[in-house]
């Protein structure tokens, strides 16, 4: 009998193995890379969520909802009326009772942060979400013809809120959001701490609802 030939390895083959061995070194490299970066990606994206609008004379100061439990946003918002760029300010709210709500409250937060009692506007509302309250606000904006207003809120939803605003508010109002520091959400280490990921994942499905929900909403 014959001795058989070893046969050759086919070059299809042959070149298949290679591109397997470099993805996976690839792969492996990337990976490894992203563990160095991690913490400058995630600071990255922390940052970036956050929106700072130029402030600009505005019609009005309007204070989101929901301020938490040091009144950050009131803080931020008579630190802005103080610098005279608006003359009044909103303080929206949800109604807890039928005689009182979180509007009420942050009317206190102001007048006792500097804001004159009679430049606030209280506007109580039922909004379940931000869509809702900016629908409620657009109202107060149409009734009395502003143009420009300045929305305050926490850090972590100022994206959310600025998206919101300019696809609900009357066409031709600017819309410019500046944020209130929140305890809970710190952009430089949000990943390292419990409320800081829950409010930066509750935002990113906020936001995915709000486009869905908008999306046939022009502005």
């Amino acid at each position: 009998m014959r001795p058989r030939r070893p046969q050759r390895e086919c070059p299809s083959q042959s070149g298949g193995i290679i591109f397997s061995v470099l993805s996976l070194l690839f792969a492996i490299v990337l990976g490894f890379t992203v563990y160095l970066v991690r913490h400058p990606l995630l600071r990255l994206v922390g940052e970036s969520w956050i929106v700072e609008d130029t402030l600009e004379p505005s019609d009005a100061i309007i204070v989101l909802s929901d301020d938490n439990f040091y009144a950050d946003r009131a803080t931020r918002a008579a630190q802005i009326y103080r610098q005279g760029v608006a003359p009044v300010v909103v303080a929206s709210g949800r109604k807890l009772r039928p005689y009182a709500g979180i509007a009420e409250l942050m009317e206190h937060d102001l007048v006792e942060r500097g804001v004159p009692k009679d430049k606030v506007i209280r506007v109580p509302q039922e909004a379940q979400n931000t869509r809702e309250e900016a629908i409620a606000l657009s109202a107060i904006a149409r009734e009395r013809r502003w143009r420009s207003v300045i929305v305050v809120t926490s850090n972590y939803h100022t994206r959310r809120a600025r998206y919101i605003f300019a696809h609900v508010f009357p066409a031709g109002t600017a819309i410019h959001v500046t944020s209130a520091r929140d305890g809970d959400f710190e952009p430089e280490r949000w990943w390292e701490n419990r409320l800081s990921l829950k409010e930066f994942a509750g935002e990113v499905g906020g936001m995915m609802v709000a486009m869905w929900e908008l999306r046939h909403q022009p502005r």
